[in-house]
């Protein structure tokens, strides 16, 4: 009688596009892009309504700007 192993054809070595270290390599990114994006919309917010002017933005679009949902305003301007 002939046995097929179920491994055949699978490689053994861990893929380069994912598994446990991309993931990790994604969550550390995810991190310091959050950290980077928060302390951008702390150190806007501390700018007075006259500084918040001279770049474009209102107190109520700081966190839009920062996040990039306020992109497409702004480019209309430049």
């Amino acid at each position: 009688m002939t046995t097929i192993s179920q491994t055949a054809g699978r490689s053994l070595r861990p893929s380069s596009s994912g598994g446990f270290f991309g993931a990790l390599a994604h969550g550390v990114t995810a991190l310091f892009d959050r950290l980077e994006r928060r302390s951008a919309v702390k150190t806007l917010s501390e700018l007075d309504d006259r500084a918040l002017r001279d770049i474009g933005i209102t107190r109520s679009q700081i966190e839009d700007a920062v996040y990039g949902q306020f992109k497409a305003e702004l480019t209309r301007y430049l």
